[in-house]
């Protein structure tokens, strides 16, 4: 358990691990949500995700060319659980 200490202005800072622990990076943000009995939880914001922003991601990170039949074969096995 971290012990965390509150400045005279009211402001805590997390300390490395834990921000690590949450997967922050600096000028990302954090959710704080109140919580019954004086207690609180502590989240990393999720970004909006979008297809426009998937659609290229792996561009060029593969030598590979995959036909449209092994793009399918894949998926349907990923699907399955299949490794």
């Amino acid at each position: 358990m971290a012990h965390l200490t509150v400045t005279a202005k009211g402001q805590v800072t997390l300390r490395r691990e834990l921000l690590r622990h949450l997967g922050v990076q600096p000028g990302q943000q954090i959710e704080v949500t109140t919580l019954p009995g004086s207690r609180i939880e502590v989240r990393a914001v999720q970004p909006p995700g979008s297809i426009e922003a998937f659609i290229g991601h792996l561009a060029g990170r593969s030598p590979k060319l995959a036909s449209l039949e092994e793009i399918q074969a894949a998926a349907a096995a990923g699907w399955a659980g299949e490794p």
